[in-house]
């Protein structure tokens, strides 16, 4: 079946010779393989440029585009990845980096998303808080590594709290932003109603600013991960970074390939269970 007769299938009902999925006219049959065909053409394309980035990441150091003692080919890589998770060694590395990443994220988010709430319903609190705020956002966190160690020391204390630093600005702020844009007239509504105040605040604004603040928490999620790596390049004894950062002054190439790889995926993996978790939270929203 071709793509242009999927898009046709695909458009909203109502048009000529347009037939939708809820079209009675159709057997089910064919609604079903159509939308099986659809979703295939749409995970195919999806892994094109994937695959096309590994194919070109084992061809080119094996035919000697790039000096494999640069970039090792991706079936090196693989195969010490293995080695490293088969000895245990990836697995400690991946645990130590996780807790510091989690506990910084979930740090973040449990102080930006009611401060940010705060300041967007309370005027006088914006008022203060605004202004510090402004200073510290546009000061980068990688920029505040050297203070933090020195005031918290060289242990995950320091790194906890640079990577909850780090992901409290996109959580903070697309949470105002969420709680400012709320439909005023979904306000005056709820008001005409006699809704209390609180329940106000717990039924229509914070479900309204639900999307924006998940949106600031996805974001937040690649901050913890950016800026966990950057932190276990000084003073880390097991990490991610640290086994990237000490592979490479050994060179230990493949290794280096297999810590920066293991970052890729961890960092989709974990937008992807923010997305399943914001579906499931946000099942409401069309």
């Amino acid at each position: 079946m071709s793509e242009t007769t999927i898009a046709v299938i695909d458009q909203p009902a109502g048009r000529a010779g347009t037939p939708a999925g809820g079209t009675p006219g159709l057997p089910a049959k064919t609604r079903a393989s159509w939308r099986a065909a659809r979703l295939l053409g749409s995970g195919v394309r999806r892994i094109v440029a994937i695959a096309a980035f590994l194919a070109l990441w084992q061809i080119a150091p094996a035919v000697g585009w790039v000096d494999r003692a640069f970039l090792s080919p991706l079936s090196e890589v693989l195969d010490t990845w293995w080695g490293l998770a088969v000895g245990g060694d990836l697995w400690t590395n991946i645990w130590a980096s996780l807790h510091r990443s989690l506990a910084g994220f979930a740090i973040a988010i449990s102080i930006a998303v009611p401060l940010g709430l705060l300041i967007a319903w309370y005027r006088a609190v914006a008022g203060v808080l605004s202004p510090l705020l402004a200073i510290f956002l546009n000061t980068a966190a990688v920029a505040l590594l050297p203070v933090f160690t020195l005031i918290l020391g060289i242990g995950d204390t320091s790194k906890i709290a640079i990577i909850a630093y780090a992901c409290f600005w996109p959580v903070l702020y697309n949470t105002i932003s969420g709680a400012r844009d709320v439909d005023p007239l979904l306000i005056k509504s709820a008001r005409s109603l006699g809704l209390p105040h609180i329940k106000l605040f717990t039924k229509v604004i914070v479900p309204a600013a639900l999307p924006t603040i998940f949106t600031g928490i996805r974001l937040a999620g690649a901050a913890s991960m950016l800026v966990l790596i950057t932190t276990e390049y000084v003073g880390a004894k097991a990490g991610l970074g640290y086994m990237i950062i000490s592979a490479q002054f050994n060179f230990q190439i493949p290794e280096m390939y297999a810590g920066i790889l293991t970052v890729s995926i961890i960092g989709v993996a974990f937008n992807y269970l923010l997305l399943f978790i914001e579906s499931k939270v946000l099942r409401w929203r069309p």
